[in-house]
């Protein structure tokens, strides 16, 4: 999912390079979607490259590259490199063809709120779209959530396109953990949260994304990454 200015900029740049063989300039697309700067322009296209949905083109003026549109799905492959987080991966489809007495015992139905980019619209995270069984052994004390990973920008931690990752429910925690953060009350996004004095950076796990570092206003912890599950189709 994305947000509505996320779409917005992602059509006006399709249908610009559509007509003209190039991408708009930042003032072009500033102007289109009457943002008061180029910021906020620069915000927006790094959450849909981030989402896979733009592509920055090396040595080439204006070079943005739409890679897909929103009804349209990639699988993204992982590239090799040091996993500092080892997720505990448990095969859905093992959960759905459990015997009903081990269902009842052994796992626990947890909201699926939508997707994340590793971010995905805040709007996401606060409409249940269905439930899904996670064991027990995964959960401990709190409030969790499930959201599907959309994007790459984790794959060194081990975070793979389509993968859902469960969360529990925590606006604090340390430097170093992956975390639900939302940013600037706008966006919210699968990250590595690190602490630089004052300062709060979300780092990606894949060389291609830069760490973004905000004020300690500007991000808001959502919970905390406890799990991985990844179905196998």
């Amino acid at each position: 999912m994305l947000t509505r200015k996320q779409h917005e900029l992602l059509m006006f740049i399709h249908e610009r390079i559509k007509e003209s063989g190039v991408s708009p300039s930042f003032d072009e697309m500033k102007e289109a979607l009457d943002l008061a700067s180029k910021s906020g322009i620069h915000r927006l296209i790094t959450a849909l490259e981030e989402r896979g949905f733009l592509r920055r083109l090396p040595h080439r003026a204006r070079a943005l590259e739409v890679t897909k549109l929103p009804q349209q799905a990639t699988t993204s492959a992982p590239s090799g490199g040091r996993q500092a987080f080892k997720p505990q991966v448990v095969a859905g489809d093992k959960l759905n063809t459990l015997p009903a007495s081990t269902i009842a015992n052994d796992v626990r139905e947890i909201p699926l709120l939508g997707r994340i980019a590793a971010g995905s619209p805040i709007e996401a995270l606060q409409v249940e779209r269905e439930k899904m069984l996670v064991s027990e052994s995964m959960l401990g004390a709190g409030e969790h959530y499930v959201l599907e990973v959309q994007g790459d920008s984790m794959i060194e931690a081990g975070i793979l396109d389509g993968d859902y990752v469960l969360i529990r429910k925590t606006d604090t925690a340390h430097s170093g953990e992956i975390v639900v953060a939302l940013v600037m009350g706008e966006e919210a996004t699968l990250k590595r949260l690190r602490r630089k004095g004052a300062s709060i950076a979300l780092e990606a796990a894949n060389p291609k994304y830069q760490t973004r570092v905000y004020g300690p206003d500007q991000v808001e912890v959502q919970g905390k990454l406890v799990g991985l599950i990844r179905k196998y189709h």
